[in-house]
């Protein structure tokens, strides 16, 4: 049974750093990409970033570019998004996801539960 379970979310200033964690198991994932997604009150779930497995390409929503890093870690089947110079509008829950692809647009066949992050202004 596959899970994905994030951790790392929380409250913080803007301007301020979260790292989000995204623990995976239950098969194989090399050929899989691993992207993050956020979702906020009044929005649509969008698109925050991705990274495959095994080739390690990445990819960015234009906004969190330069502030967001994904990267993995493959001893510990474990994504990471290092989040950097938070702004309010970053507000929101953020999911991990797993799609069977190299293509970062998906299809998502996993889904984390989500973890809050809230940034004050």
């Amino acid at each position: 049974q596959v899970q994905l379970v994030e951790s790392g979310g929380g409250l913080v200033q803007a301007g301020g750093s979260l790292r989000l964690s995204c623990a995976a198991s239950g098969r194989t994932f090399s050929s899989y990409t691993m992207g993050w997604f956020r979702h906020s009150p009044g929005k649509e779930r969008e698109f925050v970033a991705s990274i495959h497995w095994s080739v390690g390409s990445t990819y960015y929503k234009d906004s969190v570019k330069g502030r967001f890093t994904i990267s993995r870690d493959n001893a510990k089947n474990t994504v990471y998004l290092q989040m950097n110079s938070l702004k309010p509008e970053d507000t929101a829950v953020y999911y991990c996801a797993a799609a069977n692809s190299y293509d970062y647009r998906g299809p998502y066949d996993y889904w984390g539960q989500g973890t809050q992050v809230t940034v004050s202004s």
